[in-house]
């Protein structure tokens, strides 16, 4: 194994550090995952349902983000806007997000509040009233919120497009705020289905981190959720792409601001991946890549022969299947998009030729490992890390391990990644070009 020396030192001994972390589970299902941390008197709580976009069938797409916006409509005991405005006057901070594979419900308070916290969340677990007349202004806020983030915003409607391309044979395919075709059409009865259906105790996973104690964490968890009934649930496999489907490319002209590049390769992630390693490896790969000014495609194409003017990656190994590694770029005066592509696809396939040096690893490593360790300095990212985790079935115990997981890849790994999924039948490009065309116009 590659010694870190002085890097293992420094960080290691913080991951270990960590705050106790106990978890249990109710007869009905739900479990439930408290960390203590008693660095000060606050605590967060979140409520993660294991439903997303990711599990919508054509025809109701953008129903799972539109029944976020409904869980704050009110039940018979507190009232539409009576949730947020209780929170906001006892000093607490509340709001909720939905992505591709679950939606979230978090409460942020002195930690003297947390009977509060969760009797409101176990409140709208069971008891939420779903009105017509509220949906049919509710969802005219969703349709304007698309509109604005998507349908009237060149940047996020390539990204929508390349989306689509990218992924053609999963769900995730699908926006998550839905199509408006769909939003058009998706009814009230089709809401209070899905409410029904997936917002169960033993579809969610209950996460409390800050200045509590798990036996009194348990004593009034049993008081406020026991009593709701668990659901009978079908849960759809992971959605895996068609490996080698062959290499996608889609032009658009839009009034955008400038060009952009949009490359994205399809990979596994921890969930669909043959083992682990597969996937530490991409990270590492990645960050080969783009991790800091130092790494390839800054300080070779950005700073040094100055193709590009900025360059951003991304690759999500939390999924609840197949995903993307993704490199976007903006070329430099002078430089095409074709040219800016060819330059990061030279970069791409050094990798699978040319030597990555101890050095380049060691920085990787470090960078990696240290975002891992002050994002541990906030309860509610503690808390987003464990929801995720569990709310994929991967379990929050998976992220005490990739220190040593990253720790194990090396350059020979590095470059076999690169050689399996950084290939053409694998990746899918977007060339943006700027036109003085308003969004949506014909050309």
């Amino acid at each position: 194994m590659r010694q870190y020396g002085l890097l293992a030192v420094l960080f290691w001994p913080l991951l270990a550090s960590a705050a106790v972390t106990n978890e249990f589970s109710l007869d009905n299902g739900l479990k439930v995952v408290v960390r203590e941390d008693q660095r000060s008197p606050v605590v967060v709580t979140q409520m993660w349902y294991k439903i997303g976009s990711s599990y919508e069938p054509y025809g109701i797409t953008g129903i799972s983000h539109a029944l976020e916006h409904m869980m704050f409509k009110g039940t018979p005991t507190v009232p539409a806007g009576e949730f947020s405005r209780l929170v906001s006057y006892l000093g607490g901070e509340d709001n909720a997000f939905t992505t591709d594979d679950y939606t979230a419900y978090y409460q942020l308070y002195s930690n003297n509040r947390l009977p509060l916290a969760l009797e409101l969340e176990a409140d709208r677990m069971a008891n939420l009233v779903l009105k017509n007349e509220d949906f049919s202004s509710e969802i005219k806020v969703v349709m304007e919120e698309r509109r604005q983030r998507t349908d009237d915003n060149p940047s996020g409607l390539a990204l929508e497009r390349f989306q689509t391309i990218a992924m053609p044979t999963s769900p995730t395919r699908n926006p998550t705020i839905g199509w408006m075709s769909d939003l058009e059409n998706i009814k009230i009865e089709d809401l209070q289905q899905w409410y029904k259906k997936w917002y169960a105790p033993n579809n969610a996973t209950l996460v409390i981190v800050g200045d509590v104690k798990t036996e009194e964490v348990k004593s009034l968890v049993n008081q406020y959720f026991a009593k709701i009934p668990s659901q009978s649930l079908t849960i759809p496999p992971p959605p895996k792409e068609l490996r080698n489907l062959g290499e996608r490319e889609v032009k658009l002209e839009l009034p955008a601001k400038v060009a952009n590049l949009y490359m994205g390769f399809n990979v596994p992630s921890l969930t669909t991946a043959n083992t682990p390693k597969e996937v530490y490896a991409l990270q590492m790969l990645l960050g080969v890549l783009d991790q800091g000014l130092s790494a390839r495609l800054e300080s070779r194409l950005v700073r040094g022969k100055r193709i590009l003017t900025a360059v951003n990656s991304g690759y999500n190994p939390y999924s609840r299947g197949d995903t993307l590694l993704t490199i976007t770029a903006i070329p430099a005066e002078g430089y095409s998009l074709d040219d800016a592509k060819a330059a990061i696809l030279t970069e791409i396939n050094n990798l699978k030729t040319e030597a990555i040096s101890e050095q380049e690893l060691k920085k990787v490593y470090a960078a990696l490992l240290a975002d891992k360790v002050f994002s541990q300095d906030s309860i509610s990212e503690q808390a987003n890390e464990i929801g995720v985790l569990e709310s994929l079935n991967l379990g929050w115990r998976t992220a005490d391990n990739v220190a040593e997981q990253l720790k194990t890849i090396s350059t020979e790994d590095i470059r076999q990644a690169a050689q399996q999924w950084l290939i053409p039948a694998n990746m899918t490009t977007l060339h943006l070009k700027p036109t003085t065309l308003q969004v949506g116009e014909a050309k």
